[in-house]
């Protein structure tokens, strides 16, 4: 197979991959039209080559359109798994909605700024102080209900399974379980519950590369958000199984297309 790469440090130990710096693509049209697969293309250069290009992408187009932000996230999942995921309220930050919010919703809440990541922009909300705080920070109010757990999980999906998956236990700082944000990693069982969960939503969207993060509340399964870009400094090999199955998913859809294929267009005269 013929892969050009658009993220250096996500296929570094992939063999055989071509980089090109993302904002160097137009001086590479050529070898970018020869590809058979291109891996990791920034956001701003989908159209291009998805519908400019006719190319193939990986991730899938799924995974970065609903793994773009949380608000996306939410109203694909309210579609799909209503009572799997925690109850969400969307509006607009106006005087009226936001009180309208406090007077709603059962303390503590959870509130978010709807493009962060790492668990950034992630908010307790217990008093009036901290909810005017979270206000003046985003323009589009998001909260959801408070889940009672002190742990959640990572899933790793990559093609089409579950590749790996990890416990991570709460902050000594409290409520936040990223690892970046000081989140401890355990390695334990990941309940079926959850993987079944995963499995449902990453087939029905054709999500082919994401990072689930997953709350379990008993044995009843939630999804929280999914990561297209995902770390990897849970386990040290999941970066090799992320490879492993990248390569092997990659190799199985190029085969699919070569014995089913896709009649290219006539080129514009």
């Amino acid at each position: 197979m013929n892969l050009i790469s658009f993220d250096a440090l996500r296929t570094l130990h992939l063999p055989n991959v071509r980089y090109i710096k993302p904002e160097s693509m137009y001086d590479h049209l050529d070898e970018i039209q020869q590809a058979d697969w291109l891996l990791f293309p920034q956001y701003w250069q989908l159209n291009a080559l998805i519908y400019g290009l006719k190319k193939r992408i990986f991730p899938s187009i799924a995974s970065y359109r609903i793994g773009h932000d949380k608000i996306e996230m939410t109203r694909t999942f309210r579609t799909i798994v209503p009572n799997q995921h925690p109850y969400t309220l969307i509006t607009a930050n106006t005087p009226y909605e936001a009180d309208k919010i406090w007077d709603t919703m059962a303390s503590p809440f959870v509130a978010k700024i709807p493009k962060s990541s790492m668990g950034n922009g992630v908010f307790l909300i217990e008093t009036l102080g901290q909810w005017r705080e979270y206000l003046s920070k985003s323009d589009v109010i998001y909260v959801q209900e408070y889940l009672p757990i002190d742990r959640d999980l990572r899933i790793i999906w990559v093609g089409n399974k579950v590749v790996s998956g990890y416990w991570r236990l709460q902050s000594d700082n409290g409520f936040h379980n990223n690892i970046s944000q000081g989140g401890q990693v355990e390695v334990a069982l990941i309940p079926k519950e959850a993987q079944d969960l995963v499995t449902y939503v990453a087939q029905t969207l054709d999500i082919n590369h994401a990072g689930f993060d997953i709350a379990m509340v008993g044995s009843q399964p939630y999804i929280i958000e999914i990561n297209r870009i995902f770390g990897n400094q849970g386990i040290a090999s999941i970066q090799s199984d992320v490879n492993t199955e990248l390569l092997n998913y990659l190799n199985e859809q190029h085969l699919l297309s070569i014995t089913q294929p896709i009649e290219p267009l006539n080129h514009f005269l």
